[in-house]
């Protein structure tokens, strides 16, 4: 046999090897190993009658459930997909429930640690102006009185009565009484100017409270001069300082005229008790 025919009898084989394939599988194993021979190869024409005889013959049979089908094989059966069911799922869901009981309270927990300091915050926007303190509740008290008509002394003692206001802080010094009445109480700082007469003595007191506190004095002269005299004094509340003229065992008088101020009395108020 030469080269040709020994393609060909390859060539042969190969076809009865895949004609063969569907039979063999549809034969049971048992009987294979029974038979244990196989008969002759059968030729093309003989192969697709007997396939086509085998196929009308089963035709109207119900194939088996075990039996497998390839696609290549005629009146494979064609299955549909069945489509996957959807849910709605708004449906199922039910309205809103009431809300429930509030439960007990449970246990405090561990105290823990101090968390570490934070950055320092922005500054904080400028706050409304607060509402204004009580006005009477003021630690100042200041006078300043003058005296335009002269005085002379009498059989009795005479307080000097002032006509000029100059400065008056509070009405605290009475023009009428021709005193100093303290509602501030603490350290005050008093201060007495006259003028003398010709030939006359002059003889003061700065009083507190019907006590004689300073003496402001002058002997006859022939000439008038300027006498002061000033101290402080340390005041409680409702104290009255005031001057009084000397009573007349001699001639004694104060000088002033109605165009020139030559009396004056001061006082005001150094530091408030309640300060520290």
């Amino acid at each position: 046999m030469g080269p040709r025919g020994l393609g060909l009898a390859l060539a042969c084989c190969l076809l009865l090897a895949f004609a063969c394939g569907p039979v063999l599988g549809r034969v049971p194993l048992g009987q294979q190993e029974q038979e244990g021979t196989r008969e002759p190869p059968l030729d093309h024409a003989e192969r697709e009658e007997e396939k086509h005889e085998t196929y009308n013959s089963r035709q109207e049979e119900e194939p088996p459930a075990s039996r497998c089908f390839r696609c290549c094989d005629p009146g494979t059966p064609m299955y549909q997909a069945i489509p996957v069911p959807q849910i709605n799922i708004t449906i199922l869901k039910g309205e809103k429930g009431d809300r429930g009981d509030r439960g007990l309270q449970g246990k405090y927990g561990k105290t823990g640690s101090v968390g570490a300091r934070g950055h320092t915050g922005p500054k904080g926007q400028k706050g409304s102006m607060g509402a204004p303190g009580d006005r009477c509740k003021n630690h100042y008290a200041a006078f300043s009185v003058g005296r335009k008509k002269p005085l002379h002394s009498n059989d009795y003692y005479q307080t000097v009565i002032f006509d000029t206001e100059f400065v008056n802080l509070y009405g605290h010094f009475n023009m009428f009484t021709g005193k100093f009445y303290c509602y501030v109480p603490g350290i005050y700082f008093f201060s007495l100017n006259v003028h003398t007469w010709n030939q006359k003595e002059t003889y003061l007191h700065i009083m507190k409270n019907g006590e004689e506190v300073v003496i402001l004095y002058a002997q006859v002269s022939d000439r008038s001069i300027m006498q002061s005299q000033s101290l402080m004094l340390e005041l409680q509340d409702q104290d009255e300082v005031w001057v009084r003229l000397f009573k007349g065992e001699r001639e004694n008088a104060i000088f002033s005229d109605e165009f020139d101020t030559y009396i004056t009395f001061s006082g005001y108020l150094v530091k408030p008790a309640t300060e520290p």
